[in-house]
């Protein structure tokens, strides 16, 4: 008594030419879920308050590197905490690299002058030169 395949080769086998593709897609809708949830959360800055002041924004030609300050009184370089003695060392590297090295400092409105002045005395015997204080623009109520 002999059986013959429904495709009748005989009792020989042939693959089938197809992909399940449900696992592929269960992965990619897992993978898409973990990107939107973690997306935001890798764009955000430090929160700070800037002053408002009526002065324009300078035009840039490159991307400055940005010291900021937030109300604790913690210091970052580029969204990164450091330490003043840290800060100071990073800063000496990046002036060796690029000796005409641009900064910004931001610094929140309720951070007491006398850091923000110690910092930029800091800053200055680093060697930073080139010094931008960043703002807010403030509204109009009439006046000027």
């Amino acid at each position: 008594m002999g059986f013959s395949s429904p495709n009748g080769s005989n009792g020989k086998r042939r693959y089938a030419a197809e992909i399940n593709v449900t696992p592929l897609v269960d992965v990619m809708l897992v993978l898409l879920i973990i990107f939107m949830i973690t997306a935001p959360m890798m764009t955000r800055g430090i929160k700070i308050d800037l002053p408002a002041t009526t002065a324009k924004p300078l035009p840039q030609k490159t991307k400055p590197v940005t010291i900021t300050i937030d109300k604790k009184g913690q210091i970052y370089l580029d969204s990164h905490a450091m330490d003043r003695a840290a800060l100071k060392a990073r800063l000496i590297l990046l002036r060796k690299k690029d000796p005409k090295l641009r900064l910004l400092l931001k610094a929140d409105r309720a951070v007491p002058y006398g850091i923000v002045a110690g910092l930029m005395a800091e800053l200055k015997e680093a060697g930073i030169e080139e010094l931008g204080l960043v703002t807010r623009p403030t509204e109009k109520k009439g006046g000027f």
